[in-house]
């Protein structure tokens, strides 16, 4: 009887069109471009897509918005999400999932990517992947925020890479795999290229997805910086979208920067925005509320976090709901069919090593699980002064709600933090002289590393100059 409900669920769940990807857009399978209207959602920690009252309210009033999709940072993959994820199907709304969770994520300082972290990824992917309004997974948020965190970029791609094979290997349909960046000029336009780079689509991600910020108040394409954006985008060969934007330095809200994005300035590059957030809480993000701010002494009524009401009915934050709903409404491009489409972009060229901005050298072999080889190529040079917490509040780990406030970027609702220095790999295998030193600092981050659940993926570093060291 349980398995003839659960199918019987997913049955009319179907009647939604599954979303893919084909060159740089993102199409639903009756054949039309798909654009994306988001907001994230991340009441608190805890998961929600796990409870089917609260999903069905915030459903209803998200459909009146004019959502399609929302983005969900951490999910229990144990918990049953029919209930949930039937009611955005019939509001016709989609979900984004990270699967990364507040003990998998790629830490950018002392990057890795392990067995434990692998099977983590895959029971979420597990959870979701028969539900048809999944629009794609992310197998990280924010990892890298500095070029002296490049080197954990091979870590992400590696991420994606064994996704995209394990999604494969069960059989399940090509549900997209991406990953969301931090707006970071000097590193943008490398980890950009990088994650979509080397020609071979099985390690290249299905989509790659920005968390901008800097639109704000009544500003202009050009003033903005999203015509740099644009620019930097014309030729990418996978989708591009913003996958978190919302800037509330400038108040009202008033959202103009989606008609730069669902409008004639974008629309043929950028696939749509994720806004952020859905809930009210001391960040100032949120488009509703379920009621005014709990008291700050006295009993901590029921739903209660962190001084906000996080269930019950939501109720419209005037004006950025009104405000948002007016210009979605607005907006509604219908870009190109998939019948019509013939994608010309070819993958772009791997970045090569620049000190201090990207060092990573070219297309590296990636640290995938059971590769025999793995090297994310970091100068010696550079190593030194890499210790400590990279530049800017992000840590790698995944969004929190409700665990701090966020300024122009919302980066700063984090929880985790990274203090280990990244392992350093050799940009050229001629630097045999510092070999005997390379490999015992080698060695020393590999024993730290074997504390970790699961068979860990060591640094390249290791193993290439062990094998320089085993050469001389």
């Amino acid at each position: 009887m349980l398995g003839f409900t659960v199918a019987a669920l997913l049955g009319v769940a179907a009647a939604i069109p599954t979303i893919s990807t084909k060159g740089s857009k993102f199409f639903t399978s009756n054949g039309n471009q798909w654009y994306i209207k988001g907001v994230a959602y991340q009441l608190t920690d805890a998961d929600p897509l796990a409870d089917g009252t609260q999903c069905a309210l915030d459903a209803s009033l998200m459909q009146t918005l004019g959502a399609n999709a929302i983005r969900v940072y951490h999910v229990d993959p144990t918990a049953n999400h029919d209930s949930c994820m039937q009611s955005f199907s019939n509001a016709g709304i989609y979900a984004f999932i990270d699967l990364d969770t507040f003990t998998t994520y790629i830490n950018p300082i002392s990057p890795n990517w392990t067995t434990y972290a692998y099977q983590a990824y895959a029971q979420v992917m597990d959870a979701f992947h028969g539900y048809d309004n999944v629009a794609g997974f992310f197998v990280g948020n924010e990892v890298l925020n500095s070029g002296s965190n490049s080197p954990a970029a091979p870590y992400v791609k590696a991420a994606a890479a064994d996704m995209k094979a394990y999604r494969s290997s069960k059989g399940y349909r090509n549900i997209p795999i991406g990953y969301s960046a931090s707006d970071i000029p000097d590193l943008r336009p490398n980890l950009q290229n990088y994650l979509a780079c080397g020609g071979n689509a099985s390690q290249a991600l299905d989509f790659f997805s920005l968390n901008a910020y800097e639109w704000c108040g009544q500003n202009t394409f050009m003033g903005s910086g999203y015509s740099q954006l644009e620019m930097n985008a014309t030729d990418y060969s996978i989708p591009i979208w913003f996958s978190e934007t919302g800037c509330n330095t400038i108040k009202p809200r008033t959202f103009g920067d989606q008609a730069a994005i669902l409008g004639p300035d974008m629309d043929d590059t950028w696939s749509g925005a994720m806004i952020y957030e859905w809930i009210e809480e001391t960040n100032d993000y949120g488009l509703i509320s379920y009621g005014a701010p709990a008291p700050t002494s006295g009993p901590v009524g029921s739903g209660v976090v962190a001084g906000y009401t996080r269930t019950g009915t939501p109720t419209p934050i005037s004006p950025d709901f009104p405000n948002l709903s007016s210009q979605w409404a607005t907006l509604n491009p219908t870009g190109v069919s998939m019948s019509a489409y013939t994608p010309t972009n070819s993958a772009p060229e791997c970045p090569s090593y620049t000190s201090n901005l990207w060092m990573v050298s070219g297309n590296v072999p990636l640290p995938t699980i059971g590769a025999a080889v793995n090297v994310p190529s970091v100068s010696q040079s550079s190593a030194s002064s890499r210790s400590g917490s990279p530049s800017g509040s992000s840590s790698g780990a995944p969004r929190s709600s409700g665990s701090g406030s966020a300024s122009g970027s919302a980066s700063a609702s984090r929880s985790g933090s990274a203090t280990a220095s990244s392992p350093a790999s050799s940009a050229a295998a001629g630097a045999a002289s510092s070999a005997s030193g390379a490999a015992a600092s080698a060695t020393s981050a590999a024993s730290a590393a074997s504390a970790e659940k699961g068979a860990v993926v060591a640094g390249g570093f290791m193993v290439m100059m062990m094998a320089i060291v085993g050469a001389l």
